[in-house]
């Protein structure tokens, strides 16, 4: 069977194909037995900022593409940039195309993350396209070939088996603890937040960083 559809088929077998579904998913056995001890926190912003911001978001979201374009640039400019917020990205998956767009992205550790990840939202109709697998793949490789990944380190990232079962796992585990149900969510101190307009979040963050 080829690598990539075998890949596709293990990763739905994981999700079940519902977000957060109860059904279809791994037993409490098999989770125990997957270990995220190797996945990465993705963060921009001082560890000791009186602010965390965690972002949940899906690559295959097109709320989520928006809010990249719109709110996480001022969020970026206002608060990241000038070290006020600790700022943590975490990956959702809705489906294998979430999934292998977050492999790319983590491929070469948090050097090259962002910059994947700017590109994954910024232009996400067209690598996602009608969703073929095969062309998604060359399209992903492209992508990771513009930010120095060769088509050898691309093709053992997301060919890696143990990789997607860790990321998932590691998904429902935040997903679990933080409540999250739909994206993209924020998670501001502790506090669970929907989407909202970038007023709203600022007030949010200054109410926080007043306290």
């Amino acid at each position: 069977m080829n690598k990539l559809i075998r890949i596709a088929a293990l990763t739905l077998g994981l999700l079940g194909g519902i977000f957060l579904s109860q059904s279809n998913t791994v037993n409490a056995q098999e989770a125990a037995e997957i270990d995220t001890s190797g996945i990465v926190e993705m963060t921009m912003g001082p560890a000791d900022a009186k602010v965390t911001v965690i972002e949940y978001a899906s690559f295959t979201c097109p709320h989520c593409a928006n809010f990249h374009k719109d709110q996480f640039q001022k969020l970026k400019a206002d608060y990241i940039d000038t070290g006020k917020i600790h700022f943590i990205y975490r990956d959702v998956y809705f489906d294998q195309l979430g999934v292998w767009a977050a492999m790319t992205a983590r491929c070469d550790g948090p050097e090259r993350f962002f910059d994947i990840a700017d590109m994954l939202y910024t232009r996400q109709a067209d690598w996602i396209g009608d969703g073929d697998f095969l062309q998604v793949e060359m399209n992903l490789a492209f992508i990771g070939h513009t930010h120095g990944l060769s088509l050898e380190q691309f093709s053992a990232c997301i060919e890696d088996d143990d990789k997607a079962r860790a990321l998932i796992e590691w998904f429902r585990n935040n997903a679990e603890t933080d409540g999250i149900n739909s994206t993209p969510s924020l998670v501001i101190n502790g506090q669970k937040y929907e989407n909202m307009h970038y007023d709203d979040l600022k007030d949010l963050i200054e109410k926080e960083l007043a306290d």
